[in-house]
């Protein structure tokens, strides 16, 4: 049994990370602290959690709390994480893990200092269906992979109170889901980005990019991605090797409560179709990831995204983001 304990109470916590645990039935939340007490007890009542705290000292310091989740700001995770790891507890953490590559390499010494497990909640690198998809690029099924294509969309145009919107706390589309073409192109590639080019479309009151597009030069291809805040719900994401080619429709987060699929295809004619549809079984890849980080917590394992990874991909983040002002490629 692990024991996780909850800083803050955000709509995605409550509505499908929080869930997602419970479901594991090993890895329970039994307690959650937001300094809001009426929105910590609501929280507490509809998803059965124990405890609830108004601070988050307070749960840190609680003995039956085994490791923490951190779904607060973007700008608030490394500091809860230190202060997490200080007070001897494990800590996983909503992605992105920080503001930059710079911020989130703190991290490494907190880690190394308290002897615990910090690792980012990048739940897309161990669904089943992209486990399958790098198994059949490295297995040579498409040949060699030579170019990534991904897309995220979705609309907050109306809600402008919404935290993405709020560039001193990490706001943006890129930090926000432009995070999951830009791993999981590291992740299939098996490789790290040399040179990226981006271009932005920034809100003007606020500040925060709405609408990010970027090419990424790996050393043998290329990954390019458009995500944005102001677009029509769409997530998808294609492989395309010299010999075929792989395409997966709900890319980032598939529904749990159904089957996902992929579609492989090999023929070498352009009009001619040689498509093999690939099913997997319905997963909570929430839940996958909860119950991998805490049996690397309690056997001293490695955790199912390593901390260096992750910042290996902040600081691909990070030059993306000086493309976008320098109008230049940059380097990684």
């Amino acid at each position: 049994m692990f024991r996780f304990g909850v800083l803050g109470a955000s709509h995605f916590a409550l509505h499908k990370m929080i869930p997602a645990m419970q479901l594991g039935g090993d890895t329970p939340v039994a307690a959650i602290a937001s300094r809001d007490g009426n929105k910590a007890a609501e929280a507490a009542r509809a998803l059965g959690i124990a405890k609830t705290y108004t601070s988050y000292d307070d749960l840190l310091a609680d003995p039956d709390i085994d490791g923490v989740y951190i779904p607060l700001p973007n700008h608030l995770h490394v500091a809860w994480a230190e202060r997490a790891a200080a007070a001897g507890k494990h800590v996983l953490i909503e992605k992105p893990v920080g503001l930059d590559a710079a911020e989130a390499r703190r991290l490494l010494a907190a880690r190394d200092a308290h002897k615990v497990l910090i690792a980012e909640a990048a739940m897309t690198r161990v669904h089943p269906r992209w486990l399958a998809v790098r198994e059949l690029v490295r297995k040579g099924k498409i040949g060699q992979l030579r170019a990534f294509v991904g897309t995220f969309g979705y609309d907050l145009s109306s809600r402008r109170d919404n935290v993405r919107f709020a560039s001193d706390m990490g706001g943006g589309v890129l930090l926000d889901v432009g995070f999951y073409p830009v791993t999981m192109s590291r992740f299939c590639f098996d490789d790290e980005p040399t040179a990226v080019a981006t271009t932005m479309e920034r809100d003007g009151d606020a500040g925060v990019d709405l609408m990010t597009s970027a090419v990424l030069r790996f050393p043998h291809g290329q990954a390019t991605f458009t995500c944005g805040m102001q677009l029509a719900p769409q997530q998808r994401a294609q492989l395309l090797g010299n010999k075929g080619h792989i395409d997966i429709p709900h890319a980032w987060n598939p529904p749990s409560d159904r089957p996902s699929v992929l579609v492989l295809e090999t023929s070498d004619r352009l009009e001619v179709t040689q498509a093999e549809t690939i099913d997997f079984a319905a997963v909570n890849q929430y839940t996958i990831l909860a119950q991998l980080f805490a049996r690397a917590a309690q056997t001293g394992g490695p955790g199912p995204i390593p901390l260096e990874d992750t910042i290996k991909n902040m600081a691909v983040l990070d030059a993306l983001r000086r493309s976008a002002a320098s109008g230049r490629w940059e380097t990684v």
